[in-house]
């Protein structure tokens, strides 16, 4: 899609924040320039998150919901073992949502019933449906802590009793850690008030408390820049 995009509030306030505000057009597409957008690495994190799901016990008669979903780097995935119309991905560059669409098409998933939206204030409840598990991966990096807050209270109304949101994070040794951080073994450097971000699990736990959901902290689970893995569980 060219040209600038619906912009909503979330989507708008966040613009100074995401550095993934391009509106790639078809050929961009085409070229696979989404996959780059999405911060690369497009075979190794989208198989991982689906092992990782797998391994957490996603099974095929499961609805899930990926947030922040991009190009669907892990969606493909996800389509592909899921029973049909039983994936739902949301992002809020509108763009990588037409990403997404061509990335099922040339895997021969198209007709697989992939619930795709564009909405940059997480408005998931338009899907229609309760999710067993929902999955936020290299989402909350980018966001402050209001927008993380909308982001849990959205998915916790939709989530199925003793659903399950897993969610990745640059963990921070402790609350309002000012300084900057190196996180390896990607030796990304996150920051407390600039994109990328690092939270600690205690300030993590807290939005969720405000959502209705209750934090584990998972920790490490292979990913190559050094995110960890938070769930977030219904009541």
């Amino acid at each position: 899609m060219a040209g600038e995009q619906p912009v909503d509030a979330t989507a708008a306030s966040m613009r100074g924040v995401n550095g993934y505000w391009r509106a790639l057009d078809a050929e961009d597409i085409r070229r696979g320039e989404h996959r780059t957008m999405v911060g690369a690495m497009w075979d190794d994190i989208g198989r991982l998150q689906f092992e990782f799901l797998r391994a957490q016990g996603l099974e095929p008669q499961h609805r899930l919901l990926d947030v922040g979903c991009g190009a669907l780097r892990g969606g493909v995935h996800f389509v592909r073992y899921l029973e049909p119309g039983h994936y739902c991905g949301l992002d809020a560059n509108a763009s990588l949502i037409e990403a997404g669409h061509h990335e099922l098409a040339l895997a021969g998933l198209a007709d697989r019933g992939a619930a795709l939206l564009a909405d940059g204030n997480f408005d998931v409840a338009q899907f229609g449906q309760r999710f067993d598990m929902a999955i936020a991966v290299s989402l909350i990096t980018h966001l402050y802590a209001n927008h993380i807050q909308v982001c849990l209270a959205r998915v916790a109304e939709v989530l199925a009793p003793g659903g399950r949101f897993y969610v990745t994070f640059f963990e921070a040794p402790h609350s309002a850690h000012l300084a900057s951080l190196v996180q390896p073994p990607g030796e990304i450097t996150t920051h407390y008030a600039n994109d990328p971000f690092h939270q600690s699990f205690d300030e993590l736990a807290t939005l969720a408390a405000r959502a209705g959901l209750d934090a584990e902290l998972i920790g490490d689970f292979g990913h190559p820049r050094g995110q960890r893995m938070i769930l977030f569980r219904a009541r």
